[in-house]
């Protein structure tokens, strides 16, 4: 029997009396892992937060270029754990700790494959975050590299754990309950990207473009619902509002701030992404349509109020079956650990994978690299198709960069 976790009662000062040899309900989980995050930006930071709270791998170690990010997620660190880093003095001292069990990789996009390759000497697990590369030839070569890897790579699109997203796929495609699916739309309305360490968010050559940088977890999604290969892209967009007067050394600023893309799949299926990114809150919204009913989930997070975010899902089948409509959430205190529990339940897989875990049936697969390339695909595809006003095959682009389609199959 899995126990209960009761964390209200864990942590209430009227049940401190029961001591350590005491403790069932109340007995966090064993810790089998000690990770090693390298970056301590917004994400590193997030994935210790995480890591401290599922309890199951520990924070070993972290590592930073940057004295102040370390010097700040460590002081952060502090306010919710008793355990005290290690900070290693360079990137190969911090991928090669013996007392290491797994890396997770949490730095800018464009320092990925340098990173990784040092990471890999180490023939430790690793958690690549998201997006894998900035450019599809590196990819392609993360996806060769796992292949070869006597360890295992995992790709940080977590937004396949959330929990309205978990509940989209199982109802699609494990209960298939709207029948073949048609269509697929989903859409993200939010604030522009926020400060990063040296700007580097606000520059495609750092970023791999917005559609790379953002919305691969979108496109992941979409790619997982579709269950299919896209064929051909068009996408429309550009920068309108964000960032049109930001410089940094003399450089301008160049991320798109909006976008709709269209994507086409081998077996019929069309869908389609939209993106705002200079409203005032976050919304988003996926609709999938079968030929046996409609699911609409969504998620409202008005970040001014300070609220907790709104996410229902419903189901709509006409005359062939009732029609609901369902709050949909994890506890609070998973969801305000970071991107409304996804992580958190990115570190499950994780954590399972790593203690070989066997999944129960519907569980949700964390990204492989092939996953996570296939996510960009899509993604470089749309900011090709920005680009050049055309719609764009998908054997074309894959073409130009020399790639074989073997590299997502």
């Amino acid at each position: 029997m899995k126990k209960p976790r009761l964390r209200s009662f864990e942590q209430a000062p009227n049940q401190r009396h029961i001591v350590t040899g005491d403790r069932y309900l109340y007995a966090p989980p064993p810790v089998t892992q000690n990770l090693v995050v390298i970056g301590c930006g917004s994400m590193g930071q997030e994935h210790m937060r995480v890591a401290a709270l599922l309890g199951r791998m520990r924070v070993h170690g972290i590592y930073d270029h940057r004295q102040h990010s370390v010097d700040c997620a460590e002081e952060n660190f502090r306010q919710y754990s008793s355990t005290v880093p290690v900070r290693y003095p360079d990137l190969r001292s911090a991928c090669h700790d013996p007392a290491a069990d797994v890396l997770l990789i949490c730095t800018p996009n464009h320092t990925h494959m340098a990173i990784l390759d040092v990471a890999m000497a180490s023939g430790k697990p690793i958690l690549l975050e998201k997006p894998m590369a900035t450019d599809l030839v590196d990819a392609a070569k993360i996806v060769a590299l796992d292949d070869g890897y006597a360890s295992f790579i995992q790709i940080g699109l977590q937004y396949r754990f959330k929990a309205h997203y978990g509940e989209a796929i199982h109802e699609a495609l494990t209960r298939r309950s709207l029948g073949a699916v048609k269509t697929i739309a989903l859409s993200e309305y939010r604030p522009p990207f926020l400060d990063k360490v040296e700007q580097w968010n606000k520059y495609n050559r750092y970023t791999g473009g917005t559609l790379v940088e953002k919305c691969c977890h979108y496109f992941d999604l979409i790619n997982r619902l579709a269950e299919s290969t896209p064929l051909k892209v068009y996408a429309s967009g550009g920068q309108a509002v964000n960032f049109v007067d930001f410089e940094r050394a003399g450089e301008a600023a160049d991320m798109d701030d909006h976008a709709f893309v269209i994507i086409d799949y081998a077996n019929g299926i069309r869908a389609n992404f939209s993106l705002n990114m200079f409203a005032h809150s976050f919304s988003e919204e996926l609709v999938i349509a079968g030929d046996g009913g409609v699911l609409k989930a969504q998620e409202r997070h008005d970040v001014h109020r300070q609220a907790a975010p709104e996410v229902t899902l419903d189901m709509e089948f006409g005359e062939r079956a009732a029609a609901r409509k369902t709050a949909i959430n994890y506890p609070r205190a998973i969801e305000d650990s970071g991107h409304q529990g996804a992580t958190y339940h990115q570190h499950i897989a994780l954590a399972d994978r790593l203690d070989r875990v066997a999944l129960d049936d519907g569980d949700t697969a964390a990204a492989t690299p092939r996953e996570g390339f296939l996510a960009m695909l899509v993604a470089s595809a749309a900011q090709a198709s920005m680009a050049s006003g055309e719609a764009l095959l998908i054997d074309d682009l894959l073409s130009h960069y020399g790639i074989q389609p073997t590299v997502y199959d």
